[in-house]
């Protein structure tokens, strides 16, 4: 099983006559994904490589009955687009875009929240459950079907971390980037629920990074309520205070968001927290290797 995305998802592509669109809508189809259709205003009855395009979302979900969409438009539209897809009640939102700023953001998450609906992202790399559906980014080739989760802030990291996995023989359920900005639309303690509830997910694994509290208040959801095993790595645990590390989100300011605060959070509610990439992929292979 997956959380999600499945064989069963029917996704559209906004901005799939893009430069990034189209190639990634290509690539989500090559793996298997079902691409129902795109979205380019004013583009409508084209097609990419027989993925028909619509004006708008409303359109395209009306003649596809798609249930997710992925966004592939510039920061200065990716706002407008998101808020599009909420309006025509698409139940997975997926943004890609980077840039977003943090004041459009505010609305966006309420309009999306407001309307009962699921945003992952922005500024991220998507979800994939192996084997059957990939929406987003990720390299498909390095992800094995399998029965451990992965909840990631960083992107690239989520990468190196699957391929160590995989290659020890550990499969993933789903794995998710939910992305770096300092707003985003699904956290760590929106997504351990789900993977909680699913039955064939074993074990989760989370990758932090320094900056804000999410993984400090997603200690204390892990001591609460989730009892099957949680692994994880915190990356920037050398960054100095004040100064941005990559992701919007990722900055220690005052003392608060450091690696260290974030590590004593996970031990304390007994999540072994590892210091390399290999290490985790060791200690999660140790138990849960297919």
């Amino acid at each position: 099983m997956s959380i999600l995305v499945n064989k069963d998802t029917h996704v559209i592509v906004q901005g799939i006559t893009g430069r990034d669109g189209s190639f990634h809508a290509r690539q989500m189809k090559a793996y298997g994904t079902q691409v129902a259709g795109g979205v380019t205003p004013g583009k409508g009855g084209q097609d990419v490589d027989g993925i028909p395009v619509f004006n708008s979302v409303k359109e395209a979900v009306a003649a596809t009955g798609a249930n997710a969409t992925v966004i592939y438009v510039p920061a200065k539209f990716a706002p407008a687009a998101v808020i599009e897809a909420a309006q025509a009640d698409v139940p997975l939102i997926i943004c890609i875009t980077e840039g977003i700023p943090v004041m459009d953001m505010i609305e966006v998450y309420h309009t999306v929240q407001n309307r009962g609906l699921r945003l992952i992202g922005p500024n991220c790399p998507g979800v994939i459950s192996p084997g059957q559906c990939k929406i987003g980014i990720m390299p498909g080739q390095i992800h094995k079907p399998g029965r451990v989760g992965v909840i990631s802030r960083s992107g690239t990291l989520t990468y190196e971390i699957v391929n160590a996995l995989s290659e020890r023989g550990v499969g993933q359920s789903t794995c998710i980037g939910v992305g770096g900005d300092p707003i985003i639309g699904s956290g760590f303690r929106d997504l351990l629920p789900l993977f909680q509830d699913d039955p064939d997910t074993d074990a989760v694994v989370l990758i932090g990074e320094i900056g804000g509290d999410e993984e400090e208040r997603t200690a204390e959801l892990i001591k609460a309520s989730i009892t099957k095993p949680v692994f994880a790595y915190v990356v920037g645990q050398t960054a100095p205070e004040g100064k941005r590390m990559g992701h919007a989100g990722a900055i220690v300011s005052g003392g608060a968001g450091t690696a260290a605060s974030k590590i004593k959070a996970f031990n304390e509610a007994g999540v072994p927290v590892a210091r390399t990439i290999d290490e985790l992929a060791d200690t999660v292979a140790a138990k849960f290797k297919a």
